[in-house]
């Protein structure tokens, strides 16, 4: 039988976003490799999955991905997830998959939730085409010439960050994009409080600032003008 690696992705935030395939996929594995065992505990329980758990993230990726080889090799069926979303965005495993494709273990992505895709077409804004930036840098030098950067690239630009760190992201692409950018802040998706916050970067920013907001969110900022 052809060993095989799933990249399985869980919900976001609603558990209800969960695939049939998905809990089947996870039911079936022998062990699954998560980010940390605390929120993948968590998650699992919700289901009743026990499974042997196995921890790979960035601090350790380079260490615990042989061993997970070594361990699909001996024919025990795996599968990653991540603390939320899709493995693999914005998330450890890379390597992991470049030492399963040269080892001849195939890798099956197990296509589930993720925050990119209903940002976008929950945004309004025209999304044919779009420039994924993803996460800044939490170096405030070095997030100040990321961003000077993306101001020259005429996109609908996406970026992801933190929850601590909603309120200074718009400070700071209010600062650099310009007050008046027209942008859609997409807020706790799947969740109860889930809100797209649509106008300038400007207006957004003066109501996540009154709101106090502080959750995971996508910023879309239009630079196409």
């Amino acid at each position: 039988m052809q060993k095989k690696l799933y990249l399985v992705s869980i919900p976001i935030g609603n558990k209800d976003d969960f695939s049939f395939r998905a809990l089947e996929i996870l039911n079936n594995s022998d062990f699954i490799i998560c980010e940390e065992f605390k929120p993948a505990r968590r998650f699992l329980s919700s289901y009743k999955i026990e499974k042997e758990l196995f921890s790979l993230n960035e601090h350790n990726e380079n260490e615990a991905a042989p061993e997970i080889i070594k361990k699909s090799k001996d024919g025990e069926k795996a599968a990653l997830i991540s603390d939320a979303g899709t493995p693999l965005f914005s998330d450890p495993g890379h390597y992991l998959v470049d030492l399963c494709i040269a080892s001849g273990i195939e890798v099956v992505p197990v296509p589930g939730a993720n925050s990119l895709l209903p940002a976008l077409v929950g945004s309004g804004l025209d999304f044919e085409k779009f420039y994924y930036y993803g996460w800044l840098s939490p170096k405030k030098e070095i997030r100040r010439q990321e961003l000077n950067h993306l101001k020259k690239k005429k996109d609908l630009i996406v970026l992801m960050e933190t929850p601590y760190r909603l309120q200074k992201i718009l400070a700071d692409t209010s600062n650099t994009f310009g007050g008046k950018t027209k942008a859609v802040l997409a807020y706790k998706l799947t969740m109860p409080e889930e809100k797209f916050y649509r106008g300038s970067l400007e207006t957004i920013a003066k109501e996540a600032d009154k709101k106090k907001l502080k959750g995971e969110f996508v910023l879309l900022i239009d630079n196409r003008n």
